[in-house]
């Protein structure tokens, strides 16, 4: 890595020019009017804004004529005109969406769906307010990159796609010049590497592409489209998903490289195949998190929002089958994707249901995603190995509870509350995060220190009708050993069994976290042999254990940054040396299944459990094996004997089996016979 940020291999900005013209000799000696004329009229320069519909408001942007903003659910006004450095919130994050200037595109957008001039005037206002105040560079490389792109998106309105505007004439020269200036700021401070260098380098090809008017134009294209082709295939892990392992960061991401494909596309300029393969990768891990409901899990750090659009965009701009089959819900022609997926690189695990389900809507079917992987590069990720997020009957049913906010001021700092273990779905070992996770005086705030716990899969399996998940996390904050198994029986509910173990006593807390809509309509009951909780299209029923104290707690989820809604939490607390969660998941429609569970037999790090469940499907019964250990001896329950580490089979209320799986180190026989089972079926 160079001084200015480029990377070894990858030409860096040359020197700017002496000429004192930043455009080229043919448009250089042109009057502002003639310039202007020029930008109203350049057809072969096809480009369109990329940004979310949030941004367009019309009511948000009205607010910006009395110098009134509205960021991450905080409202702040101006008196006496907009102080671009001056934050009247105590969240650094406010001040930075200022200075990103999302509004002036819909200053733009406004003005060019009513063609009332308060909006064009407020534009060039603000703009030349911006320009007197600040330095190219204000805040950080990736705000300038940001800004950069919003700049273009609200000259495509005012000016590009608008030839009938009457901007000011002499303020296209102020604001190519201020443009010029934080384009060539930001190729000689760009970030090295991850989400902010693929916006800031999407932010140099636009300018490059949009403005080839500029004497440094084709640098900055050749410069930005090397460059990109290398963070991409970098960023972009082998599976495809993003290095930061943030499921909304890998969207963000996506979305620029999508927009930097289809500006290439558009104006003839070819991008090299490892940009493209990278983009195809991404694509594949994008369409498989999405859940049922169009929406992302908001694993380490991120909003839970749909990025189904980039979806739609990847299967128009590449081809990619599972991005058009899942943009379309399934009814794009062409074979079904893979069911259930694991991504190796990143640790996540998808189980879900059949993706053309006849019994149910697209959006009712049901869904995990289970994280057994490393923290990421960066600093996103969450302390949360080992933890899910649930829906199914088109909602969240067990969620993670997402990011609130990165500002650890105020009586509680609710970035490290968001971030750490006890607010993911997974068991906490005296009350420790499983990394050490404390304030930096260096720093100033919280930051992840020490050694990373480490996460392990031990099995994954996935079959016609059965998906198994093996995974375990060793942490160096405590001695205790947390795995978790995941059974996703017939497609229609999960088993989840955590072994905690250690040489001395521990208080292990199993925590999931219910979605808002849980919120007031969430109840517990205490049978003879099974805890339950009731709450809106989810049944979770746990064996009863002794030493056991359950409890129902008030939390939160943060569907978008700056938004927190009340969430109630289930807690499950034990102090043992050892101890064992026996778990169901149970997803319903109107009906409230009966569910109850019942340990038939045990032994030494041996249990078999019954369930008897009555639901719309009908009745049966459902068996586990459960051994902490593989084991090599045989258990005999009745007419079955099992060996190994798992085993499950259903029986209906005949007393016939229905079906039945056994983990690839197990064995299942009735009658001394072999049972035909998933994992002998692969």
């Amino acid at each position: 890595m160079n001084e200015n940020g480029a990377r070894a291999g990858v030409p860096n900005a040359a020197p700017s020019t002496d000429d004192t013209s930043i455009l080229k000799p043919s448009y250089s000696h042109l009057l502002p009017s003639r310039l202007l004329e020029h930008f109203h009229q350049r057809p072969h320069i096809r480009f369109r804004p990329i940004i979310d519909a949030e941004h367009l408001r019309k009511a948000a942007i009205d607010m910006t004529l009395d110098d009134c903003f509205d960021f991450n659910g905080e409202r702040h006004c101006y008196p006496s005109g907009v102080k671009w450095q001056h934050n009247p919130s105590q969240d650094i994050e406010w001040l930075i969406m200022l200075q990103k200037s999302y509004f002036f595109v819909g200053l733009g957008y406004q003005f060019q769906r009513t063609a009332n001039r308060c909006y064009l005037e407020k534009w060039v206002a603000l703009s030349r307010s911006w320009i007197a105040q600040n330095e190219p560079g204000v805040i950080a490389s990736d705000v300038t990159g940001r800004r950069i792109q919003n700049w273009i998106f609200a000259f495509y309105y005012f000016v590009h796609d608008n030839s009938g505007s009457r901007m000011p004439a002499d303020f296209l020269p102020l604001f190519l010049q201020a443009l010029h200036q934080q384009v060539e700021y930001l190729i000689d401070n760009l970030t090295a590497a991850r989400n902010h260098r693929t916006l800031e380098l999407y932010a140099l090809f636009l300018a490059a592409v949009v403005f080839p008017e500029f004497r440094r134009a084709d640098h900055w294209r050749r410069f930005a489209v090397e460059a990109l082709a290398e963070n991409a295939g970098t960023d972009i892990l082998p599976d495809g998903a993003h290095c930061e392992l943030s499921t909304f960061y890998h969207q963000v991401v996506l979305k620029n490289l999508l927009a930097v494909k289809e500006l290439a596309a558009g104006n003839a300029i070819d991008l090299p195949a490892a940009f493209d393969r990278a983009v195809y990768r991404a694509l594949d891990f994008s369409s498989h998190v999405h859940k049922p409901d169009g929406r992302i899990p908001s694993l380490s750090d991120g909003d839970c929002g749909s990025f189904t659009d980039l979806l739609e965009s990847g299967a128009r701009l590449y081809g990619h089958p599972t991005a058009r089959f899942v943009a379309s819900r399934g009814n794009a022609p062409g074979p079904e994707p893979v069911r259930s997926r694991a991504f190796p690189d990143a640790g996540y695990y998808v189980l879900r249901g059949a993706w053309r389900d006849t019994r149910r809507a697209w959006e009712d079917s049901p869904y995990l995603i289970f994280d057994c992987g490393p923290i990421g590069a960066g600093n996103h990720g969450h302390l949360d190995l080992l933890s899910i997020e649930v829906a199914a009957r088109g909602r969240s049913l067990i969620v993670d509870p997402g990011r609130y906010t990165y500002d650890e001021s105020g009586a509680v700092n609710w970035r490290a509350l968001f971030r750490g273990t006890a607010y993911h779905n997974t068991v906490s070992v005296d009350g420790k995060n499983q990394t050490r996770y404390r304030h930096s005086p260096r720093h100033g705030k919280h930051r992840i220190l020490g050694e990373h716990a480490r996460g392990k899969l031990l099995r994954f399996v996935s079959e016609q009708d059965f998906d198994y998940l093996q995974g375990s996390v060793a942490s160096a904050e405590y001695s205790a050993i947390h795995e978790r198994r995941i059974f996703f029986a017939a497609g229609e509910y999960w088993l989840i069994w955590d072994w905690l173990h250690d040489t001395e006593p521990h208080d292990y807390c199993l925590a999931f976290h219910l979605g808002a809509e849980a919120n007031g309509h969430t109840h517990h009951y205490r049978g003879e042999t099974t805890h339950q909780v009731h709450s809106p299209n989810l049944l979770v029923a746990q064996l009863e254990r002794d030493n056991t104290w359950f409890d129902l707690s008030d939390g939160w989820v943060s569907p978008v940054y700056g938004t927190r809604l009340a969430a109630p939490i289930l807690h499950y607390h034990r102090y043992q040396r050892e101890t064992t969660f026996e778990t169901l998941l149970i997803p319903f429609d109107e009906q409230m299944p009966e569910v109850e569970m019942t340990e038939l037999s045990s032994g030494p790090g041996i249990s078999l459990i019954e369930c008897r469940i009555r639901c719309d499907q009908g009745n049966f019964r459902d068996h586990y094996y459960l051994a902490r250990h593989a084991n090599r001896r045989s258990w005999n329950h009745g007419r079955m004997r099992c060996s190994g580490s798992f085993c499950h089979w259903r029986l209906d209320a005949a007393g016939e089996i229905v079906h039945a799986f056994a983990a690839p180190d197990s064995k299942l026989l009735m009658n001394g016979e072999p049972i035909a089972t998933g994992s002998d079926l692969s």
